[in-house]
């Protein structure tokens, strides 16, 4: 039989065989909405812990609506045409709305990528789109200090917005437990160095930041702090269901509402499996998210709980733009050289974490448990050397010889297989 692996704009076809008796790690079926945009205009009417949209945009003359970058497969297309809609019905001009991009730390979406991320000409064509720019200091307000310690420095466009909006993809996250509500405002929209504050090593390396997890993450609890200091924020969150159909919108004040939206989807996207296996094969969810080998450390980590020590764990990855970026290139060439151990005890002591360092620290933590398979064949082979992972040519042909060493030495194909990637997170019941 077949079973196909998200792989780019895609999927790429796995062959297995059924005596194998692979165990597939997927989610739930999931409701979808045959009508998102009357599910939308429902939502925005029925608040969470707020007033209607429609009653709040009357009292306001600008506002500011927070996107994320092209790295979420958030449906924008959906969303930005209803909110803008009723903002102005409402009383607010067009020329008084403003889109800007969550961008963290991430490049800016521009030409045809923009036009891809808006999904919608006529919001393209009207309404004033911006990227964020972590770096920029002139752009930042000064918020206070986090209990823990962060300055928290944040867009003032956004601060200083009259109305605030926040449109975001609840999925599981690796480090905060899922994305969307107070994640798009830090990262999204915060200065380099509250980022790089709370993404240092000591945060990174708490057992509670983690895939699913909110109660104790500290991550989770540093967002919180900071959407505590801006403010009346409002949220706008989506949930996707394995074909990316939209299985719910909701609406409300942002802790709240993002709450809710987690409560719907933690029973899909968290499943439970009943022991550990000695392959696991899996993706890193197809574009976007497989664009780059910085992203496709997410879906090497998620699993990390169900493979044995000294398993493998072997994952497909378009990497159509290459490895990442220039400061993640130098974090994995440390990586490489010094290896995972020593890599996590240098940067150990730090109390701002070199820009996407992060992201190799998370991928040490699958290191520390098996050996780690990548099939990339878009990947350069400079940009492979980087990885610090082991590079395969043949993806079928690798697994089935994976198989057949499980096969000889336990008796059983001990194989997992996860087409969609980080937005399925395993957990041992």
């Amino acid at each position: 039989m077949q079973i196909k692996l998200n792989y780019g704009r895609g999927s790429i076809p796995l062959n297995v065989h059924e005596s194998w008796n692979p165990e597939i790690i997927r989610k739930p079926l999931m409701p979808f909405e045959k009508n998102p945009k009357s599910a939308i205009t429902k939502a925005l009417n029925n608040p969470v812990n707020a007033l209607p949209l429609s009653e709040i945009a009357k009292h306001k003359k600008n506002a500011c609506i927070l996107i994320c970058d092209i790295t979420r497969p958030v449906p924008n297309h959906l969303l930005l045409p209803e909110i803008v809609a009723v903002l102005v019905e409402n009383g607010i001009p067009t020329k008084n709305i403003e889109i800007l991009i969550a961008t963290g730390l991430h490049r800016p979406n521009e030409g045809k990528e923009l036009e891809q991320l808006i999904g919608n000409k006529w919001i393209l064509n009207n309404i004033k789109i911006s990227n964020h720019f972590a770096k920029n200091e002139e752009d930042h307000v000064f918020m206070g200090v986090t209990t823990k310690g962060t300055t928290v420095k944040l867009d003032k466009r956004f601060v200083n917005a009259d109305l605030k909006i926040v449109t975001g993809l609840v999925e599981p996250h690796f480090m905060a437990g899922y994305s969307g509500g107070r994640k798009v405002i830090s990262p999204g929209v915060a200065h380099q160095d509250t980022i790089t504050t709370f993404h240092n090593h000591k945060f990174m390396s708490n057992p509670q930041a983690d895939s699913c997890i909110l109660k104790g993450n500290p991550l989770h609890e540093e967002q919180l702090e900071i959407v505590a200091m801006i403010g009346e924020v409002l949220s706008v969150n989506a949930v996707l269901d394995e074909h990316r159909n939209l299985s719910l919108v909701n609406y409300g004040e942002i802790i709240a509402s993002h709450l809710e939206a987690v409560d719907f989807a933690k029973d899909y996207l968290s499943v439970p499996v009943k022991r550990k296996f000695n392959t696991i094969v899996t993706s890193a969810a197809g574009y976007p998210l497989d664009a780059t080998y910085y992203q496709t450390v997410k879906g090497m980590v998620v699993p990390y709980q169900i493979l044995e020590p000294g398993g493998d764990l072997i994952i497909a990855s378009e990497c159509a733009e290459g490895l990442g970026s220039n400061e993640f290139k130098k974090a994995q060439k440390m990586l490489v050289g010094t290896g995972a151990e020593d890599f996590c005890a240098k940067i150990s002591a730090k109390s701002y974490a070199a820009v996407d360092e992060w992201q190799t620290q998370m991928q040490t933590k699958i290191m520390n448990v098996g050996n780690v398979h990548l099939y990339a064949p878009g990947l350069q082979r400079s940009d492979q050397k980087l990885t610090g992972v082991n590079i395969i040519r043949d993806l079928n042909e690798f697994v089935e010889s994976r198989v057949i060493k499980n096969l000889d030495l336990f008796g059983e194909s001990s194989l997992a297989i996860i087409p969609e990637g980080p937005y399925v997170v395993p957990t041992l019941n």
